[in-house]
C-alpha cells in the first residue's frame, strides 16, 4: 500500500485535495485501502496511488467509491477538477504514467513520436491535425508537445525504446526542410542518449500486428505495465494484464522484423541527407 504522504498540502492542487478527500471518507468509513480497493474492484495499491496524488482520479472508480462512501456526487466533481490537463483529455493519463515510467516502448506507423519530435515538426503535425485553429490555439499544443520531450532530460530517464515505419521517414510533414531538420534530430537522439533506442521497420518487413495503429507500453518500478494506443482523434489507456501482454507480444514482434539499431540510425541519416538535397531544388 502507499499512505497518503505526510508532507502532502492537500490545498496544493485538485488532485491532492481529490486524495485526501478519499483518504478522509474511506478512514471515517474504517475501511484499509485494500478493503476499499476490493469493493470498487481495483487493488490497494491503486486506492494509494490515488489518495497520495500519484495518479490522476478516475470518473468510473470516483462514481464506485462515492456509492460505497455514501459521499454523493463529492468524489466525482473533484475528479473533474483533478482531470483538467494541458493535453488531449484521452492522452492525459498515459502522459502522467509516462512521468512515473522506468522503461517507455513506442510504435509509430506514420510519424515520429511525440517525445522525440521538433517544434518545427510537431507544428506542422499539430497544424495539419487542427486545420481551423487560431495560431494561439496551435502555439499552445505544440508548447505542451515540447514541455513532455523535457522528460529524458530529467535526471532519471526511462529507457526510451522507439519503433518507427519506415513511412515515417519519408513523409514530408512540414516540407522536406522540416522533415531534415526532424530526422537529424532523431539520430542525434538515438546516437548520443544512451537511454534512448531507436529502431526503423523497413518496407520490406511487410505487414505486422500493429501496422495501423500507434503504441506505447510503460513498465513502472511499483505498479504493472500499462498500454496506450492511439488513433487519429481517440486513444485508449489499457491496464487489463492479458491485453496488455497481447500488446506486448505484437511489439515484440515489429521490434524483430525492424533494423539493428546501427543499421537504423544509418538509414534514418540517408533519408535525412535525401530531404536536405530536395528541399534545395528549384
Amino acid at each position: 500500500m502507499i499512505p497518503l504522504p505526510k508532507d502532502l498540502d492537500p490545498y496544493a492542487n485538485p488532485r491532492a485535495f481529490y486524495g485526501a478527500e478519499l483518504r478522509r471518507l474511506r478512514e471515517a468509513a474504517g475501511l484499509s485501502q485494500n478493503e476499499l480497493g476490493e469493493r470498487v474492484f481495483c487493488s490497494g495499491t491503486y486506492i494509494g496511488l490515488f489518495e497520495a496524488a500519484e495518479r490522476r482520479p478516475q470518473a468510473e472508480i470516483s462514481r464506485a467509491l462515492d456509492e460505497l462512501l455514501g459521499s454523493g456526487e463529492h468524489l466525482q466533481r473533484l475528479c473533474r477538477l483533478a482531470r483538467t490537463s494541458k493535453v488531449a483529455g484521452y492522452f492525459a493519463d498515459a502522459a502522467e504514467l509516462q512521468q512515473r515510467a522506468v522503461s517507455i516502448a513506442e510504435y509509430s506507423s506514420m510519424v515520429i513520436p511525440g517525445l522525440l519530435q521538433t517544434e518545427s515538426y510537431a507544428r506542422a503535425l499539430t497544424r495539419a491535425a487542427h486545420p481551423y485553429s487560431s495560431g494561439e490555439i496551435i502555439d499552445g499544443h505544440v508548447r505542451t508537445r515540447m514541455e513532455r520531450g523535457s522528460l529524458l532530460d530529467s535526471p532519471t530517464p526511462p529507457v526510451l525504446w522507439v519503433i518507427v515505419h519506415e513511412a515515417a521517414l519519408r513523409v514530408p510533414v512540414g516540407g522536406d526542410a522540416v522533415i531534415a531538420e526532424q530526422l537529424d534530430h532523431l539520430h542525434t537522439q538515438g546516437s548520443t542518449r544512451p537511454r534512448v533506442v531507436i529502431q526503423v521497420l523497413p518496407f520490406s518487413a511487410g505487414a505486422n500486428p500493429l501496422l495501423d495503429t500507434a503504441v506505447t507500453l510503460m513498465h513502472f518500478a511499483d505498479a504493472p505495465p500499462a498500454a496506450y494506443t492511439e488513433s487519429a482523434y481517440s486513444g485508449e489507456l489499457v491496464e487489463d494484464t492479458a491485453l496488455v501482454e497481447h500488446i506486448s507480444s505484437a511489439y515484440d514482434l515489429a521490434r524483430a522484423s525492424a533494423l539493428s539499431p546501427e543499421a537504423s540510425l544509418s538509414l534514418i541519416r540517408s533519408a535525412a541527407k535525401g530531404h536536405a538535397t530536395d528541399a534545395h531544388l528549384p
